[in-house]
């Protein structure tokens, strides 16, 4: 029986990201990076039968999460892509710029463009910090950490996390929520609602995150301090006039909707606090 060449690859990936893991019942079962390395053994990488390898999260129940950290594509899961890949992508290099005081990289979230190719990416690193990079094939690691050039103009497109999601779920006529960063979104994803951020965390959503939302029914969840109803009131400020409808909304307990599902509530628990744009023919429009 072969190796398994997208196996060991995973394998590979998953030690030099320096996750936790363990061999278990013919699986390779690793810590929930998908879920900010909260959950020990919750993800499991098995060899296929077609030339491949399965990997599932079992509290995402799917994969996607998992292989965004990873930096992966549905296509890496197979061995002959990977055979002919003549190079790494920028994605799979697991240095960052706070590894000099050894930091280690615990998570990384893709931001792409509405054909799903790679816009730029943010890494996570166990001590908090975060970095930013663009695609970049003129280095050596595929990739720059900086989203611009020498005079601060920005070189790449401005879109919102999980877009190609985002799309589909507007295009769905789902309700589209809105959070201050990619763990919440995480947090929100798992429990089955499409979830959006900009990049950066407060502050720095922009007209142009918006626009992608015109028409959507859109709900925020403002973190409970200062800066998180600063950043609420800025996103309502742009959806003005380009959303059908937005709400804002509170963690029932905690600060954030990360800390509100880990306390056991669901998504129909969150706290209304704001109906600056209702729902047309709500009884508040009247209000």
């Amino acid at each position: 029986m072969s190796d398994g060449i997208a196996f060991n690859r995973a394998a590979d990936r998953v030690r030099d990201l320096g996750l936790q893991y363990r061999y278990s019942g013919g699986a390779l079962r690793v810590q929930g990076v998908c879920h900010d390395g909260d959950s020990p053994d919750t993800v499991a990488i098995r060899r296929g039968n077609n030339g491949n390898v399965v990997i599932h999260c079992h509290k995402c129940d799917g994969n996607r999460g998992f292989l965004d950290a990873l930096g992966w594509t549905e296509a890496d899961l197979y061995d002959e892509p990977l055979e002919q890949r003549p190079r790494e992508r920028p994605e799979d290099d697991v240095w960052i710029p706070c590894q000099d005081r050894g930091h280690k990289r615990v998570a990384q979230y893709l931001y792409r463009d509405e054909n799903g190719r790679v816009v730029h990416g943010v890494t996570r690193c166990d001590h908090k910090c975060f970095a930013q990079w663009r695609p970049d094939d003129s280095t050596r690691s595929g990739r720059r950490w900086s989203l611009n050039d020498r005079e601060g103009k920005r070189l790449v497109r401005t879109v919102p996390y999980r877009l190609p999601e985002l799309l589909a779920a507007k295009e769905a006529d789902r309700v589209i929520w809105i959070c201050e960063g990619e763990k919440d979104a995480a947090a929100l994803v798992e429990h089955g609602l499409p979830a959006t951020c900009n990049a950066a965390g407060s502050g720095k959503w922009t007209a142009e995150h918006a626009a992608f939302l015109e028409g959507a029914d859109v709900t925020i969840v403002a973190d409970r301090d200062p800066k998180g109803r600063e950043h609420a009131e800025k996103v309502v400020a742009t959806l003005r006039g380009v959303a059908r409808s937005v709400y804002v909304v509170q963690a029932r307990t905690g600060k954030d909707a990360y800390d509100h599902f880990a306390a056991g509530h669901k998504d129909w628990e969150f706290l209304q606090v704001w109906a600056p744009m209702p729902y047309p023919g709500d009884p508040e429009a009247a209000a």
